[in-house]
Formats: structure tokens, sequence, C-alpha cells
């Protein structure tokens, strides 16, 4: 066994191991530690722990000391000092017209490298705006191009849930999200339904994934036929995923009924939900997304981008 420490650099950023070298430290305290990007002042989530040898990766880092009152106001110059920074580089880019959105900059806290975070639809030379920033602040210069995803992660927001947005708040790793998550949720194939503020696919599609997927496996496909707890048999007209209930389609007499049952209350094949693709998928109010749409198009297009994007570029 072996002990750790969690921390964070950024606001639900992601979380570095360390080892603790004796220090006692709690949840919310200040650490100064050393990362790939030199020494760094950052806060401590969830405290000590101990793990198996096995779940770290070697050579753990030791923490250098927990921060001293001198540290803490040296972190908050740096972050007073960030706001000038980001006026003098917008100068600067605007002075050599280039295509970019300047989002964040960030000083290490030893002081020796400043970082520029932007946006840009393509690649940017940006090798003459470098030679100018670090002849005004005569320290090392790192330009990162990011995505839209780290910039909504930087600026915040509020989500159409009314929520402070998840990857602001408390979401340290963008995981991998498709259209298939949306599907499985019987969502509208909406793009605009179904994307977030940054216009990727919303995060919170692979929240309720491993839930969905569970529940869906309890019930039978739209159109299977089942036997109902009466002895009779019918064809499933809809399903509602979360309340576990099924409306079937039966003869009665001369005339066919809708009734709604219990998953409980039907027998039939249990099997997982797939969707199939070829002519079209059914959406939750049975519509048919038509190959070669303007939706399919805007819904390939949208799941091009994550594949492109990749992972977060602001923890590397």
């Amino acid at each position: 066994m072996v002990k750790i420490v969690g921390v964070r650099f950024r606001n639900a950023g992601k979380v570095y191991y360390f080892d603790p070298k004796g220090y006692k430290i709690k949840a919310g305290d200040h650490v100064i530690v050393e990362t790939a990007r030199g020494v760094e002042y950052g806060t401590v989530i969830g405290g000590i722990r101990e793990v198996t040898d096995d779940r770290v990766v070697q050579p753990l880092k030791a923490v250098i000391r927990v921060a001293t009152q001198e540290d803490d106001l040296r972190a908050e110059k740096s972050r007073a000092k960030e706001k000038d920074a980001m006026r003098i580089c917008n100068e600067k880019i605007r002075k050599h017209k280039l295509d970019m959105k300047l989002i964040d900059a960030e000083y290490t806290f030893d002081n020796n490298k400043v970082l520029f975070y932007f946006t840009a639809d393509g690649r940017i030379d940006f090798r003459e705006l470098v030679k100018d920033l670090a002849a005004v602040f005569k320290m090392r210069i790192e330009l990162r191009q990011i995505g839209v995803r780290d910039e909504t992660k930087i600026l915040g927001g509020i989500g159409i849930c009314g929520r402070v947005l998840c990857c602001n708040s408390f979401l340290s790793e963008f995981a991998p999200v498709s259209i298939k998550m949306a599907k499985e949720q019987n969502l509208s194939l909406n793009p605009t339904k179904i994307s977030g503020v940054c216009g990727r696919l919303m995060c919170c599609l692979k929240n309720e994934e491993d839930t969905y997927e569970y529940l869906n496996s309890k019930l039978p496909n739209i159109g299977e036929s089942v036997t109902t707890i009466d002895g009779v048999r019918g064809e499933v007209q809809s399903v509602n995923v979360l309340r576990q209930k099924v409306k079937v389609l039966i003869d009665a007499g001369d005339e066919k009924e809708l009734r709604e049952y219990d998953v409980r209350e039907l027998k039939f094949k249990p099997k997982r939900r797939k969707e199939k693709g070829g002519k079209g998928e059914r959406s939750e109010h049975g519509e048919r997304s038509e190959k070669g749409s303007g939706a399919d198009r805007e819904l390939r297009e949208l799941e091009a981008l994550e594949k492109k994007e990749g992972k977060s570029k602001l923890d590397d």
C-alpha cells in the first residue's frame, strides 16, 4: 500500500496524485508540488488515502511543502497579473491581425512561464506574436490552442437544465460521447436539442448511459410480440424506460385496444434494445431520421467534430 494525495491546479481540473511525504494534509489545503510544467501551486482534493501499488504510476513525485502564507500571497499576485497579460496579448493579436480568440492566461507559480489559451478554426502561425510577447514579459511564452469544450470549461455558463455547467463545476475530464447514447436514451435526434453550450454533444449523455442500458435490457423492442398477464398476445407500440411501462396493442373482439402494462406483467424474451442502421432510426416520438436528411448530416458532422477534437488540452 502507498499513501497518495490528489491535487488540482484549476477549477474542476484534472486531479494529479503525489506522495504526501509525511505532511499532515487535508482536503482544501494548498500545497507546492513539481509537475512537468515546473513548480506549481495546487489545491488538495479529498485528503490523504492509501491505494495498492499497482494503481499508482511510478515514480510518484512528493509534495514539496504545504503552502505558506507567503505562497498564498504569491499565487494571488500571479492571478492578478493574468488580467494584464490578457489585455497585452489581445493588443498584440490585433496588431498582427491574427484570426484567433484569446480565452485565458495563466502564470506558472515560479513565474518562469506564462501560458495563453486560444481557439481558432485552423492552424495559426503565431511565431511573430510569441517574439513580441517574450519581449514584453521577459519570460517563456506558450500559446496553446484548445477546443470549444475547453473554452466552455474555462468561461463557464448555465446549461439548458438551469444549472452551472458540469465541466465548469465538477467534471474533471471529458468522457467520450456519441450519438448512440442519445438513441439509447430515446432522445430526439435533433442536434440543437442534444448539444450543449459548447456546440458539442452534451456531456450528461454519458452520465446516464449505464442506467439506460440496464433499464433497456429489461424491456421488449417496439414491434415485438409479447404475452400479457391476461394470457393475451399483443404487439409493443411504445415503452417508457424510466417507469418501466409498456403500451401493447391487443385484439379486443372486432377492435384493437391499446393497454399499458408494467414490464413485469409481460412475457417475452429479454434482450437489449439495439438501434438498427440503414433507412433510419426511431426517435422518442416515433419519427424516423432518414439517411441523407439535413438532421442526419448535422448529426454526422457533430460526431465527426467529437472525434477530431479529442481529449482536453488544458492539462497537457
